[in-house]
């Protein structure tokens, strides 16, 4: 949809229609104001304030002043909400006429905010603009629809169009009777996605029972790739409430099931239009050290990629979610596959994402290591084939704690997000990952207070 199609459905709207104006927080979350649409010139005359603490907000919502010193320390200052018309989107669930932009936090002075993700994705891209060229980014989200009483029965349940007699019928990949059973709700979906204008391609079944993914087309504007993965969440959760169900991107939230990721499809082109990753029949040279790039700051990066103590179990040895650091042609086990090396479509897939990952956070982490690979020559070592692979391939961490270490220690993370990002990101995370492992869990009980 154009702007000019925008406006004119504005201007048959609800006398109840608004403006939600979002920020993405620093675990993908969003918070915002929501305003009358009489009201909107407001947000174009950047009139919408929200303290910047709001994006430094833990999972349960705590601002860690003790940790960052952005709240009430400085008297939890005010920042300007400046909305990116680009994404500015109908919100077909709300009444007719509403609306719902992006907006990226600047400081009062009119700077962008450091603790802002989107203002960190922005200054990767400036970089890639600085040398003349432009990322093209997709990404493909998996997600699970539950029934809605997890929080009387305190875990999650299938759908139970999907389940026989308690038990779950087995595994659903491609299984089309899984999406008709669905239908209805994969249907709200889509519609969704087309009054957005969301270039939400293909939807498929997989594993899980109630899991599914939906592909989104690619784009030559990375900030707007992160926006269309954030926008994706949002329908998808709307869509399961009009259905009286639940959608969840938590990274595991079965543990006989498959987990959530989020793949990363991404090229490069140059001032002329031209894909720089393309081998055009010969070596592949620059694409390999694009791939050795991220390879080098996977470690470092891992955190965002996988930022919850439950993202941690979805990396399981023998599992689609990889856990060593390796590559592959069209390997869908490896941590970065390369689907095509020659012609315009020549690319990267970053599989290591869970869902759970903030879209804006994960390609700037993705595109930070890119850039390492184009402006060094870089051998990825021996690739993974069906047949072989590396005796010494270094492995991603299963530990929470281990990887928050690993960042708050990295040059690199320093380099992409920013001194100030690493501390208060890297603090934050590493206060959750003390707290996973102080609590007592019921699998403590279960296994060892009978037997010790």
């Amino acid at each position: 949809m154009n702007e000019t199609e925008k406006s004119a459905d504005a201007q048959t709207h609800d006398p109840s229609a608004r403006i939600e104006v979002l920020l993405v927080g620093m675990n993908g979350d969003l918070r915002g104001k929501m305003i009358p649409l009489k009201a909107e010139e407001k947000v174009w005359k950047n009139q919408v304030r929200l303290p910047a603490s709001t994006q430094s907000l833990d999972i349960w919502g705590d601002d860690n002043d003790d940790l960052t010193g952005i709240s009430l320390t400085l008297g939890d200052p005010d920042g300007l909400c400046m909305a990116d018309r680009k994404s500015l989107m109908p919100m077909p669930w709300g009444p007719k006429g509403s609306m719902q932009v992006l907006a990226t936090m600047h400081t009062l002075e009119g700077e962008p905010h450091f603790i802002c993700p989107r203002a960190i994705l922005a200054s990767v891209l400036q970089r890639y603009a600085d040398r003349g060229l432009t990322p093209v980014v997709a990404t493909e989200l998996e997600f699970y629809v539950i029934e809605p009483d997890f929080r009387d029965t305190g875990k999650p349940m299938p759908p139970k169009g999907l389940v026989m007699d308690g038990e779950v019928e087995g595994f659903q990949l491609y299984d089309m009777r899984a999406t008709d059973a669905l239908a209805a709700f994969l249907s709200t979906v889509r519609r969704y996605c087309d009054a957005m204008g969301l270039p939400a391609d293909a939807v498929t079944a997989e594993f899980g029972p109630g899991q599914f993914e939906v592909n989104l087309l690619h784009k030559p504007d990375a900030l707007s790739a992160a926006d269309d993965s954030i926008y994706l969440k949002r329908v998808v959760d709307h869509a399961a409430r009009t259905h009286g169900l639940k959608s969840t991107c938590m990274a595991k939230p079965y543990s006989d099931h498959a987990g959530s990721g989020m793949h990363v499809h991404a090229s490069i082109l140059d001032a002329k239009g031209v894909n720089i990753l393309d081998a055009g029949g010969c070596e592949p040279t620059k694409l390999k050290s694009v791939v050795a790039g991220m390879l080098s700051t996977m470690q470092e990066a891992q955190l965002i990629f996988a930022p919850f103590a439950n993202s941690y179990r979805r990396f399981q040895p023998g599992s689609f979610a990889p856990d060593k650091i390796d590559w592959g042609c069209g390997h869908r086990g490896t941590a970065i596959r390369i689907p095509e090396k020659d012609g315009p479509a020549a690319r990267i897939e970053h599989r290591v994402a869970g869902a759970d990952a903030n879209p804006h956070l994960l390609l700037a982490a993705i595109l930070g290591g890119m850039l390492r690979g184009l402006d060094e020559t870089l051998d990825p070592g021996p690739e993974t084939t069906p047949t072989s692979a590396p005796d010494d391939t270094a492995l991603l961490t299963h530990d929470f704690l281990t990887a928050v270490d690993r960042f708050r220690a990295s040059d690199f993370i320093a380099d992409v997000f920013g001194e100030e990002y690493r501390r208060i990101y890297g603090d934050t995370k590493r206060k959750e990952a003390i707290a996973y492992l102080r609590t007592v869990s019921s699998f403590d009980y279960q296994t060892y207070l009978p037997r010790i």
